[in-house]
């Protein structure tokens, strides 16, 4: 078992229960586990019936959750560009609102949902506080653009580095000239952009190590959803991520009498069969359909009997 388990998948597919469910087993078996929501829609605290927000809230003995707040980080990725902005200032490079949002946005735009999910990501990747954190992330498209996330920002930050030391560099001279070699500014130590850059790198490092991280993607037994799970999951190994396991939700297990269940019962096994021979190399877990809400511990509980190795 790896460390970081990942949870993704298109939208309605019931990647949260899933998440949350494995949680919940792993809690089970002893192992602190924290559940995190990067979904910009979050429904962990719903799945739980347990308030969670912005910080880990305990929902069971050893079961934490947290929902990212959106706006932490774009809050944390601005404020470099703010104080880079007051930097050129005190050197007497003046910048106005369109320019210092123009330095903000080369790589990542403002309001990002992805920067906020990174840099919950990055936060608990480096925590030690966790045996176990399992990520439900938030629909394909939104995923894909976390991926890539941390090499956009590897650009952007890098860009401004570039100016600015360019800056400092004149700066210095000046000085220099002015007042003598003393007078010219040291820079020793590592900095915000240049810690910035190194923790956005080990997210990237940690999220393509297979022996740290394992996705799991949550589909359903539908034609739609396995052309969707077949893109996924080829995205996915172009970035390198390591993709171990299909979890196929809403399986019906017992269509009775029902002849329109049995039909659909048909259907859904084809998928299933297309998505075992599109993906041989993968495990496939099955979850049975349940009627009504699959919510609170009880029903948490009977997901995670399907999850055959969490333990």
């Amino acid at each position: 078992m790896t460390r970081f388990l990942l949870y993704g998948g298109k939208g309605g597919v019931g990647k949260t229960t899933v998440a949350a469910a494995t949680g919940y087993r792993l809690a089970t078996a002893g192992h602190e586990t924290l559940v995190v929501s990067t979904d910009p829609a979050h429904s962990l605290a719903d799945a739980v019936e347990t308030e969670v927000g912005g910080d880990p809230t305990e929902i069971r003995s050893g079961l934490w959750g947290v929902e990212v707040d959106p706006q932490t980080g774009i809050d944390r990725y601005r404020s470099l560009f703010e104080a880079l902005a007051s930097e050129f200032s005190d050197a007497g490079i003046r910048m106005d609102e369109e320019e210092i949002a123009d330095l903000f946005t080369s790589g990542v735009m403002p309001g990002s949902d992805e920067l906020a999910a990174i840099e919950g990501m990055a936060t608990y990747i480096e925590s030690d506080r966790w045996d176990r954190v399992v990520f439900d992330t938030a629909p394909t498209g939104h995923t894909l653009r976390l991926l890539d996330l941390p090499s956009v920002m590897d650009r952007g930050v890098a860009t401004a580095m570039d100016l600015r030391d360019q800056v400092r560099r004149k700066v210095n001279t000046a000085r220099t000239m002015m007042f003598g070699p003393m007078a010219s500014r040291r820079d020793d130590g590592p900095d915000d952009f240049t810690e910035m850059r190194t923790r956005m790198e080990r997210v990237g490092t940690v999220l393509r190590d297979p022996k740290q991280t394992a996705f799991r993607v949550v589909t359903i037994p539908e034609t739609m959803a396995v052309r969707e799970t077949e893109r996924l999951v080829a995205k996915l190994r172009e970035f390198d991520v390591p993709v171990t396991t299909l979890v196929v939700n809403k399986v019906i297990e017992d269509a009775g009498d029902c002849q329109r269940c049995q039909g659909k019962q048909v259907v859904q096994q084809e998928s299933i069969a297309a998505l075992r021979e599109s993906l041989p190399d993968l495990d496939v877990w099955t979850i049975p359909d349940q009627s009504g809400e699959v919510t609170g511990i009880s029903a948490l509980d009977r997901v995670a009997e399907s999850l055959v190795d969490v333990k």
